[in-house]
């Protein structure tokens, strides 16, 4: 059975509604009153979706994208294909805040339940052989695989669902996600809460509505204090096998292949794509939007700025090759040790006298 979502879609609305909203206008020979019942990315979006893009990077995927409209800054408009309607305004990223908003009024701002709600929803689904510890909180449509142990004080939120044979550590929180089986989450994890989504603005900072998930494969093993955060359109994914250390930071629509190791104090920027069996050593970090390739390393305290290769190593700030960074490192080296003793001659020579 599909899962129901988590947040109630209004709607659906037509295209001058949706172009009100976001503050955009309509392109010459757009009809107003066709109806956009959802928005979603431009490689997913159909005839009854809204799509926006604030990136030439993705120019290739608004060549081809199938969205019945889309949020454009007037540069672009030109190159939005036929078949979609452009909606024009300065700032693509901060109309999508607003039509997102007004589809998903829900995803604003967290919920809580009821004053005198029950600690577990009578309506969560709990099957045989999982032990529930005392001070768990399990909200409504709650599924809950049989073998699963969930320690006192964490927090399940309404319709996730975990698997079977899981671990959910003390005062751990999970929201907004389906967990796959034998998944270990450590005390202190935080899995789902908002991703850090602004349209940032001279005269302040526009919250953009998160309203994807996180979804968890089978085997990941999540260590204390991570925080990993629920996608904004797309899901927010960490495949199979994968093990995170302590104190990691996952950013909205990060996509983690399969048995990815990540060291502790490690940080990847929002919609980084990790492919499988990559290293990211302790404190290290990405910018957003770039992809590391299968079996590719990131040493320690090091942060790619661009697309790392399959099956490279890279070390450094920006990160570079490793022999790269090596031969930088002994230039530096030697360029030191000949100033110092430049340094060192002068100064003997200053004090002949």
């Amino acid at each position: 059975m599909e899962h129901p979502g988590f947040f109630e879609r209004t709607g659906p609305y037509t295209l001058s509604e949706v172009a009100k909203a976001a503050g955009a206008k309509l392109a010459a020979g757009a009809n107003p009153d066709v109806l956009i019942d959802d928005v979603r990315p431009l490689v997913e979006a159909g005839a009854a979706h809204m799509s926006f893009i604030d990136n030439k990077k993705y120019l290739p995927q608004l060549a081809t994208t199938a969205a019945g409209a889309c949020l454009v800054n007037p540069a672009l408009a030109d190159r939005v294909p036929p078949g979609t309607a452009a909606l024009v305004t300065p700032l693509p990223y901060h109309g999508f805040a607003l039509a997102l908003a007004l589809f998903y009024p829900t995803a604003m701002q967290p919920m809580v339940a009821a004053p005198g709600a029950p600690p577990v929803d009578p309506t969560a689904n709990i099957e045989a052989g999982a032990v529930i510890e005392p001070g768990v909180i399990i909200g409504p449509g709650a599924q809950i695989g049989g073998g699963t142990r969930i320690a006192a004080g964490a927090v399940v939120g309404s319709r996730v669902t975990i698997g079977r044979d899981c671990f959910i550590g003390p005062l751990a929180t999970v929201t907004h996600a389906l967990v796959g089986d034998r998944v270990i989450i450590h005390s202190g994890v935080r899995i789902g809460q908002d991703g850090f989504g602004f349209a940032m603005g001279r005269s302040g900072h526009l919250k953009v509505p998160q309203i994807g998930r996180v979804i968890i494969q089978d085997d990941v093993e999540i260590g204390a204090n991570t925080t990993i955060d629920r996608g904004a359109l797309k899901d927010t994914m960490i495949g199979e096998g994968t093990k995170i250390d302590n104190l990691c930071q996952i950013g909205h629509n990060v996509l983690i292949g399969r048995h990815c190791v990540i060291v502790s104090m490690c940080g990847i920027s929002g919609s980084t794509e990790l492919g499988d069996f990559v290293v990211m050593g302790g404190q290290s970090g990405t910018v957003g939007h770039i992809k590391i390739g299968s079996g590719a390393q990131v040493g320690g305290a090091s942060h790619p700025t661009h697309d790392v290769p399959p099956g490279a190593r890279y070390f450094g700030t920006p990160a570079k090759p490793l022999r790269e960074s090596a031969r930088e490192q002994a230039l530096i080296k030697r360029l030191a040790a000949r100033d110092k003793e430049s340094y060192d001659d002068g100064s003997a020579k200053s004090g002949a006298g």
